[in-house]
């Protein structure tokens, strides 16, 4: 597999000295206990939804080789990175997307059945739930945290309350039942935050990797320039039109 921009960032951040890595790891440490991902990370680091590898079917690698139902190249992308064997991480990093939106072609792609469901309950909620498929009460559900008759419970308190005149987040309603833990609530809806964020690397310090995203970009480049060349251009006719309108104007 050819090296990705996600292990050049890793390579530098392993290669400084331990005096360094160790207050980078004190400061991390320090963080994730903040957003209450501590815990998780250190009980469960195989359900890290960051880190977990989609792996295609044999529909998908098939669709990446033949294109025979003209998909949207960021798809083809997916596919491409998934046949690398990316993270989840890696794909976002690579194809210059937020962690949501890969997370919605990781959907797309697991109902078209290009790529296998994944073993993980956690991993596949948090799918669902960064990509906007599953609401916070069905991702506890999807991971085995609430039954269906809990979440059915929640779901008629939620309503009395709003009848009642006093509407809480779904979320809270949860707590209040005793269902899941204040700490597994904020956590989540942190990473959902999160995930709409995007990371690209400054490539003035970090070589570009062979990838199959070159095109895109470059076709990308093409277009702004393009827009840019009839953008100069209604400029001047908008201002031939009002020197005429300005001749013609009564005096």
């Amino acid at each position: 597999m050819k090296k990705n921009i996600f292990d050049l960032f890793l390579e530098k951040i392993l290669n400084v000295p331990l005096w360094i890595k160790q207050a980078i790891y004190l400061r991390l440490a320090k963080e994730m206990q903040e957003y209450e991902c501590e815990e998780f990370l250190r009980n469960n680091p195989n359900d890290t939804y960051s880190t977990f590898v989609p792996t295609l079917t044999f529909k998908g690698k098939t669709e990446l080789m033949e294109r025979k139902c003209g998909l949207d190249n960021n798809i083809y992308n997916f596919l491409q990175a998934c046949a690398n064997e990316y993270s989840m991480l890696e794909i976002s990093i690579n194809t210059f997307l937020s962690m949501e939106e890969v997370s919605k072609y990781y959907e797309l792609c697991l109902e078209q059945n290009f790529i296998k469901v994944p073993d993980s309950k956690e991993i596949h909620a948090m799918a669902g739930y960064i990509a906007g498929k599953f609401r916070i009460g069905e991702y506890f559900k999807q991971k085995g945290a609430l039954t269906v008759d809990q979440l059915q419970q929640a779901i008629l308190a939620n309503r009395d309350a709003a009848e009642k005149g006093q509407p809480k987040k779904f979320g809270e309603i949860l707590i209040e039942l005793g269902y899941i833990k204040e700490n597994d609530l904020k956590a989540v809806l942190i990473l959902k935050e999160e995930a709409k964020k995007r990371f690209i690397l400054d490539y003035n310090t970090v070589p570009k990797p062979e990838t199959t995203y070159t095109n895109d970009s470059q076709k990308f480049e093409e277009e702004i320039a393009n827009l840019k060349d009839e953008n100069t251009k209604l400029k001047r006719k908008l201002l031939q039109l009002l020197e005429l309108v300005k001749r013609n104007a009564p005096q």
